[in-house]
């Protein structure tokens, strides 16, 4: 299967705060510009596929952002979709990016001993001394989650001065003690080169030991990899059954992966019910790429019961949220009055919105030729309103 049908883009190699349990890496939103439809729209060069007639088509995919790529716990805020210049094909390959914002990401283990974790406790409660301490205690002891701890500790700085190199130390002898979440903590640091050379090759080792121990965000980043076939050879059946493995155990961001082969049947089958369950799914979780996908999906009808009530709810939904992408569909679909009841002023305030993050729509404008001026000066003000103050909600 060639290169260029690869889904994912902007492999991010990078720690979120070099964390034993940082979450994984996340997929850059592949719909971030979905096609027009051709009654409303010429349909842009770039898109190879032709767009469903009298609906919302799928998106094509964007180049990857300029900047890195980030791991990202998975009920981390939703950000905005990047908005890029023009539409462009799906890259060769992904890429692996150097370190990015760092934030701590644990999640509480049991002890060796057996009981609560006080020292976690101390943790999650901001007590990060008092983490330290306890954690130093029980490592010396030889307890791999207490050593796991400290590593993350030091990885952030928290309580104590920040020291990379002493972060490894903990998080090897955690993993050479078989802690899986120090595992991934050093596969991290050795993607990232931190505290350490960079050695990506050792790196997917390291994940595909933590993924047999069932570390979720390492069967993950390990999918993402198999399907790039840089570092390890590339395997779209691997990587799918990695990806079914993570989102199975409540990934959002495997889920949307997965959902994206089964749409296109790479590495499993072409399947749009399957691809429409599990956008549902990420959706559920609060994965903002899946939101704009899934409402497409629901509007189009693609593997789900055509609902375009429901996939305005989801549009505005991902459109107060800062999605380019929803806010042109959300002004589509009040200019059209379908699935709402059409709203010309409201339109215009989401086109104008959607404009100013990249997303230029010509059937919109030409709407907006035509209309009452009342309702266009109501709707620029309105946007403008949106765009001097960080996103109101309605």
């Amino acid at each position: 299967m060639k290169r260029g049908k690869l889904l994912i883009l902007g492999l991010a190699a990078a720690l979120m705060g070099g964390v034993a349990f940082a979450q994984p890496m996340q997929i850059s939103p592949p719909g971030a510009r979905p096609a027009d439809d051709p009654a409303d729209k010429p349909k842009p060069k770039a898109i190879v596929r032709p767009p469903l007639k009298k609906s919302i088509a799928e998106p094509t995919r964007p180049k990857p952002p300029a900047g890195p790529s980030a791991y990202a716990p998975e009920n981390a805020p939703l950000t905005p979709f990047p908005a890029p210049e023009k539409p462009q094909a799906p890259p060769a390959s992904a890429q692996v990016a150097p370190p990015n914002t760092r934030t701590s990401a644990l999640q509480p283990q049991v002890p060796a001993s057996g009981g609560a974790d006080l020292a976690y406790g101390a943790y999650q409660r901001g007590y990060y001394l008092e983490a330290f301490q306890e954690a130093t205690r029980r490592a010396g002891d030889g307890d791999p989650v207490a050593m796991t701890l400290l590593g993350d500790l030091y990885s952030n700085g928290y309580g104590i001065a920040k020291d990379d190199k002493k972060a490894l130390a903990w998080f090897s002898l955690a993993a050479d003690r078989n802690d899986k979440q120090a595992i991934f903590a050093l596969a991290m640091a050795k993607f990232a080169g931190r505290g350490t050379a960079q050695d990506v090759p050792e790196a997917a080792a390291l994940l595909e030991r933590a993924a047999k121990l069932g570390h979720m965000a390492a069967a993950y980043n390990l999918a993402l990899l198999y399907l790039d076939g840089q570092h390890v050879r590339q395997d779209m059946a691997r990587a799918a059954a990695l990806l079914r493995s993570a989102a199975d155990a409540g990934s959002p961001e495997a889920q949307y992966a997965l959902a994206t082969l089964h749409k296109e049947g790479n590495g499993v089958p072409k399947d749009a019910a399957a691809a429409a369950r599990l956008l549902a799914a990420a959706t559920r979780g609060g994965n903002a790429a899946a939101e704009v996908e899934y409402a497409i999906a629901l509007f189009n009808g693609a593997g789900v019961a055509k609902d375009e009530a429901a996939a305005a709810a989801l549009f505005r939904k991902a459109a107060l949220k800062g999605s380019p992408i929803a806010q042109n569909r959300l002004a589509r679909i009040l200019a059209t009055g379908r699935g709402v009841p059409a709203d010309p002023a409201a339109a215009v305030k989401w086109h104008t919105i959607a404009k100013a993050g990249g997303e230029s729509d010509i059937f919109l404008e030409n709407y907006m030729q035509k209309m009452k001026d009342s309702d266009r000066a109501a709707g620029e003000n309105a946007a403008r309103l949106w765009l001097a103050h960080a996103r109101p909600n309605s």
